[in-house]
């Protein structure tokens, strides 16, 4: 019997995916070959919380598709541990599918092919799956309940970006003996001298009277970089282009700048993804603890202060006087459906949000210069910027239709194939090999210096050398759309294409994100360009435009 592989692993920052693949692969052929079947493809999640559904992980939402496919080529499904595949309920919800499409499933613990009309098998599973559950949750305490003990009676940073006017210090060697021994080492928060004056003068300028703007355009006038822009690398998620009103107020309302370090200020919550649909399982959300619950250091400060207590009440008395911000958790709803959300950007780099007007009008909009103060650069950007959907949808389907049915045009689009897994594992594994090197030379300048560090230094520096070579070993040249996935491009996406004119809004969207749509708008020009992923139809990673 011809079988596929299924496992997956968690977070690439706890576990070696490449290691974990193994040893999942290795219990399953152990398993398999000797009942005489072969496996003959493997589905490897990365990175997927065990929690989520199969239909929300990439790879299992793969197999998924394969085993109802008509040209299928395997018989049966082999897993190399339960805990890894299935969750709670998810092997209830899932193997009835396996059974209607005739696929057999493997499982070790079972010591061969489930039986569907076992008790004994449903029962071992369903433990499996309650097993796993319980599993994270025992995690999840144990996690919360250590970083509470840290908060309380350690003065030690406990993790996550300094905060804007602080720099991490070393504290020395790691708690951890095992991570010590990989050259990490402890830290604890320390005045930045070229950030902390910036922000002692914001609390300066607010007890003065000033309000977010004024200080905002102060600052962004003055040539003071942003905590994005002085901290790029900790901050790529973030705008570097002048400083924002908000993050003016959430320095403002920042207890950390009295020197107290608080933790637990938000917390992790689950809920429903689909009320309607419990199978669909949850989706993380953050929201706000009361004050009264924030974890702080029994023994006072934790480091240096940079704003005194009173200076910093008056500023929290004054912030509990004006507009607060929304803490809701629940996720705004819209009523109406934006086919282009998420895939429309202005030329600033802003993705663009809809906007409804009566009547029967949607636009998109860009307000860079709304909640920040702009450098000279961008002064001359509009404080908004819209973007009405209908002068776009009609010329946008019409260059689908036309583009996708060119196979010149596909034929000359270049392509990156997809990284294997053993690639991204290489890279992971060159860049924790870097940052130890980049741990031990920090504590060789600091004058820590031992026979043992230097030893581990030339260590770390042999590996690193190995695992670039490997990298370039398995790094792959471009290559061009051959004449089969042109032809499967025109046929597929050519059928969307048709589809798109008589298609409702929501469904466009949905095909527009298929096709890896990105659009790009210049105001001034008033032009939209658009880009598409190819690798959406033929399997691989590539642009065209």
């Amino acid at each position: 019997m011809d079988l596929v592989f299924y496992g997956r692993c968690s977070t690439e920052d706890t576990q070696d995916p490449a290691a974990s693949r193994a040893w999942q692969v290795k219990r399953a052929r152990d398993l398999v070959e000797p009942l005489g079947h072969r496996i003959v493809a493997e589905y490897f999640d990365i990175g997927e919380s065990r929690s989520l559904p199969w239909k929300r992980r990439r790879e299992a939402t793969r197999l998924l598709k394969d085993l109802s496919a008509s040209g299928r080529t395997f018989d049966g499904i082999v897993v190399g541990e339960p805990q890894r595949a299935f969750y709670g309920a998810q092997f209830a919800l899932t193997f009835p599918l396996l059974t209607h499409h005739g696929v057999a499933l493997f499982v070790p613990e079972v010591g061969g092919q489930v039986d569907p009309d076992s008790e004994a098998h449903e029962m071992v599973m369903s433990l499996f799956g309650g097993m796993a559950k319980g599993e994270r949750n025992r995690v999840k305490t144990r996690t919360k309940t250590s970083m509470h003990e840290l908060a309380a009676t350690t003065d030690r940073h406990l993790g996550g970006r300094p905060p804007y006017g602080y720099r991490l210090a070393d504290a020395g060697p790691h708690p951890n003996r095992s991570k010590a021994a990989a050259g990490q080492r402890a830290h604890r928060l320390e005045r930045d001298p070229v950030t902390a004056p910036h922000v002692a003068h914001i609390f300066d300028l607010y007890a003065a009277g000033e309000g977010f703007r004024s200080i905002a355009q102060h600052l962004t006038d003055a040539g003071v970089p942003s905590p994005s822009a002085y901290d790029p690398d900790r901050n790529s998620h973030r705008d570097p282009r002048g400083w924002s009103h908000g993050t003016v107020r959430a320095i403002l309302a920042n207890p950390v700048y009295t020197g107290v370090r608080m933790w637990g200020k938000q917390e992790k919550f689950e809920t429903l993804m689909d009320l309607d649909d419990v199978a669909a399982g949850n989706v993380t959300r953050m929201r706000w603890r009361d004050r009264e619950q924030w974890t702080a250091p029994v023994n006072g400060q934790t480091h240096e202060p940079l704003v005194d207590p009173r200076t910093f009440e008056a500023a929290q008395l004054r912030l509990a006087g004006g507009p607060t911000r929304s803490r809701t958790t629940k996720p705004r709803e819209s009523a109406h459906a934006y086919p282009l959300r998420g895939l429309l950007f202005c030329e600033c780099g802003t993705r663009m949000q809809g906007s409804y007007r009566k009547p029967a009008r949607t636009l998109y909009r860009c307000e860079l210069g709304k909640g920040r103060s702009l450098p000279p650069e961008w002064a001359n950007h509009p404080k908004t910027v819209y973007l009405n959907q209908d002068a776009v949808l009609p010329s946008l389907n019409a260059w689908i239709a036309e583009t996708f049915n060119d196979p010149q045009w596909l034929a000359d689009q270049q392509e990156t194939e997809a990284e294997p897994i053993e690639l991204v594992s290489l890279r992971r594994r060159l860049r924790e090999a870097q940052d130890a090197i980049g741990n031990i030379m920090t504590a060789i300048e600091r004058g820590i210096v031992s026979d043992a560090l230097v030893a581990q230094l030339q260590q770390r520096e042999t590996e690193k050398a190995t695992l670039e070579a490997q990298v370039a070993d398995l790094a792959r040249p471009v290559q061009s759309l051959t004449a089969r996935e042109v032809e499967t491009i025109i046929g597929d996406v050519g059928g969307i294409a048709a589809a798109l004119t008589a298609a409702t809004d929501d469904e466009r969207g949905l095909l527009y994100t298929e096709l890896g749509l990105r659009l790009e708008y210049q105001p001034q020009a008033q032009l939209v360009s658009a880009t598409v992923d190819l690798g959406r139809v033929a399997g691989r990673v590539r642009r065209g435009t």
